[in-house]
C-alpha cells in the first residue's frame, strides 16, 4: 500500500510548473508529493508558493523547504493536489480523515484545477459504504446538530484522540463520524442537508470539485484520469 501511495503522490507533484501557486492537501499520501516537489525545488530551481490545507502540512513543508504563502495572500491558486478517503465514478469524494475537511474545501473553493492522489483501495462504487463521512461541528451545537444528523438516517459517533479525548481540529471544532446504511445514495442532495443544520461548520463531501485523479496500484503503477463528463 505504501508503495501505491508513494507512486501517486511523486506523480502528482510532476504537474507543478513553474511560477505556480499550489494548495497543498493533508495526508499520508500527499506526504510524498511534498517531498518530490521539494526535490524539484532544490534540483530545478523551481519557484512556487505553497498553501497548505492543516498545520501539519505547514510542519512539514516548512521543513522541507518548501515556500509557503498565508490564504490572504493569494486570490486564486493554480492547482491544489490533495488525497481523498474514497472518491467515486464522477470523482465526488469523502474527505477529512485526516481532520482537515474546512480548509481543504476553501483551498479547493479557490483552486483552478484540483488533482487527487489516491491509491485503488479508495476507489469506490458508493460514497459512505466503508469509510465514514465526517461532520465538523461547532462543539457548543454538538447535540443539536447530532439530532439532526440521526434525523437524516445517520449514525454518529464523536471523533476521539487517543480514545479519552475529544478529538478538536485545527479551526477548535469537533467532528461527527457518520455513516449512513447503505452508504449515500445521493451525496449532492446530502451536502445540502448538511449544510442547512446550524451548527454544521463544513461536511467531508466534496462534490465537483475534483479535476483529474491520479491512482496507484500496489506494483507502483500509476494511472492518470480527467473528470468524466456529468
Amino acid at each position: 500500500m505504501s508503495r501505491a501511495k508513494e507512486a501517486a503522490g511523486r506523480a502528482a507533484a510532476e504537474h507543478i510548473r513553474d511560477g505556480m501557486t499550489v494548495g497543498l492537501g493533508t495526508g499520508s499520501t500527499v506526504r510524498f508529493t511534498l517531498e518530490r516537489l521539494a526535490e524539484r525545488i532544490r534540483v530545478e530551481r523551481l519557484v512556487v508558493r505553497g498553501v497548505p490545507t492543516s498545520l501539519d502540512t505547514e510542519h512539514k513543508a516548512r521543513a522541507l523547504g518548501i515556500p509557503l504563502a498565508l490564504l490572504e495572500e493569494v486570490e486564486t491558486i493554480d492547482l491544489t493536489i490533495d488525497g481523498a478517503d474514497e472518491i467515486d465514478a464522477r470523482f465526488d469524494m469523502i474527505k477529512g480523515g485526516g481532520g482537515a475537511l474546512l480548509r481543504e474545501k476553501v483551498v479547493a473553493a479557490l483552486t483552478k484545477r484540483e488533482l487527487i492522489v489516491v491509491d485503488r483501495s479508495k476507489m469506490v462504487e458508493r460514497l459512505g459504504v466503508r469509510f465514514p463521512l465526517p461532520v465538523e461541528v461547532v462543539p457548543f451545537a454538538r447535540a443539536a446538530v447530532a439530532r439532526r444528523i440521526g434525523a437524516l438516517g445517520a449514525a454518529w459517533t464523536v471523533r476521539m484522540r487517543d480514545g479519552n479525548e475529544v478529538a478538536r481540529t485545527d479551526n477548535g471544532n469537533e467532528i461527527l463520524d457518520c455513516r449512513f446504511p447503505g452508504g449515500i445514495a445521493d451525496a449532492a442532495a446530502l451536502e445540502r442537508a448538511l449544510d442547512e443544520i446550524p451548527g454544521v461548520v463544513e461536511s467531508g463531501l466534496f462534490i465537483g470539485l475534483a479535476h483529474t485523479l491520479v491512482v496507484a496500484d500496489d506494483d507502483g503503477r500509476v494511472e492518470q484520469r480527467p473528470r468524466p463528463a456529468r
